[in-house]
């Protein structure tokens, strides 16, 4: 006589992707910090309902990688950032959501235009060309399509440029003339600096320069590190120590009225190495059934299926993640407002007729056709706190 299923036997019920956490576009989230902070200065651009106190001098320093959760589970690797946490004596520092997906080329163009990414049109590490039937790298731009087409509207710099706001970048000489670069973040001038502290003390210089201004400067090497080592690792840790001392000696430069903004474009989340936790797409013939694309990255995919098969699709990446994932068709991510409340005409098709998002600490790779980024211990673009929330720490002069 067959024994009952128990509960702990049965099989996991998929998630439901209405339970998903919804980044906070409109009022804290990346694509609302530089509106709030022209706004502030007097200058006209995209809607947002968050609300900062005027500065005549601005500067936004993006860490690359650097989630709200690490940083407050590592207060001893980053005693200055830590001090301007909520709790503190001196923090008045709050998270505010990456937006979806929760990766460097949709968060960038987020924080760039001002935009949500369902506007801006980057949804997500690779998306596919609806004009080419081919994915798109939207981080390293290839195959090349024309950056204008690809995202037309305005850059936050730009628009305070030409409202007399003197604005500035100050960067990697090699993120110069990127398309991501001319896309997201150009407007005023652009002044590329190899060593990461000379950049700290030339954005100070390019604040005290004008009366009214407007600087970005970036760091990177911290998500490097997260990836190839994962964030329970000493060289992360050391890379948090570093972006700590940048922090500080930016901080400590800064001319009278100015506002410096500290904040990321993501968090991270390490991925075990192990099969339960690593669902191989190019080794599992349920979940490449009916795939004609293969779009995003670990944490985050959207699924491009053959025609007539996006249903077949749906459901079986339901059944095959269960509780690993929230499994949404393109019309409910865009429903729910996933990649914002607006969605443009030309972004729609960008999007997967799947939408993956995983919840735990697990990832879909591609051993086959994306080796090495399936061989990276941290990974991120999905909805999770660990990846959606970043810092917005504040110092005022």
């Amino acid at each position: 006589m067959a024994q009952p299923v128990t509960a702990d036997q049965r099989e996991p019920a998929p998630l439901d992707p209405r339970t998903a956490p919804v980044p906070k576009y409109g009022h804290a989230s990346l694509s609302d910090l530089l509106p709030a902070i022209v706004a502030a200065q007097g200058v006209a651009g995209p809607q947002t309902a968050l609300s900062l106190e005027p500065a005549d001098r601005a500067c936004v320093f993006l860490v690359d990688g650097m989630g709200w959760e690490a940083l407050r589970a590592h207060p001893e690797e980053a005693p200055f950032l830590t001090s301007l946490l909520p709790g503190s004596l001196n923090g008045t520092g709050a998270p505010l959501t990456a937006g979806f997906p929760s990766t460097t080329a949709t968060s960038l163009a987020s924080v760039g235009t001002g935009l949500p990414p369902g506007l801006h049109g980057l949804p997500g590490y690779t998306a596919l060309d609806p004009d080419t039937g081919r994915l798109m790298n939207q981080l390293r731009w290839r195959p090349w399509t024309d950056p204008y087409v690809w995202q037309p509207y305005p850059t936050v710099f730009q628009l305070a440029d030409a409202a007399g706001i003197a604005a500035s970048q100050v960067s990697a000489p090699h993120f110069e003339h990127t398309p991501l670069t001319q896309v997201a973040l150009s407007g005023g001038t652009f002044h590329g600096i190899l060593s990461a502290e000379d950049r700290m003390d030339l954005a100070a210089d390019r604040l005290a320069a004008a009366d009214r201004a407007l600087v970005y400067t970036y760091y990177a090497e911290l998500d490097g590190h997260g990836h190839r080592y994962g964030l329970d690792s000493d060289a992360w840790r050391g890379q948090l120590m570093y972006v700590d001392r940048l922090a500080q000696r930016l901080a400590e430069q800064l001319p009278p009225r100015s506002a410096l903004y500290i904040t990321a474009d993501h968090g991270m989340v390490d991925v075990p190495m192990t099969p339960q936790a690593r669902f191989d797409v190019d080794e599992d013939w349920e979940l490449s059934a009916g795939l004609a694309q293969l779009g995003g990255e670990g944490r985050m995919r959207h699924l491009y299926a053959v025609p007539g098969a996006s249903r077949d699709v749906y459901t079986v990446w339901r059944e095959v993640l269960a509780d690993a994932a929230w499994v949404a068709t393109r019309e409910e991510a865009i429903e729910l407002g996933w990649f914002g409340p607006r969605i443009d005409s030309r972004v729609r098709a960008r999007i997967g007729d799947v939408v993956v998002a995983m919840s735990g600490d697990a990832a879909v790779v591609a051993t086959d056709r994306e080796p090495k980024e399936s061989a990276l211990i941290g990974m991120h673009g999905s909805a999770t706190a660990a990846e959606q929330l970043v810092p917005l720490l504040e110092v005022r002069t």
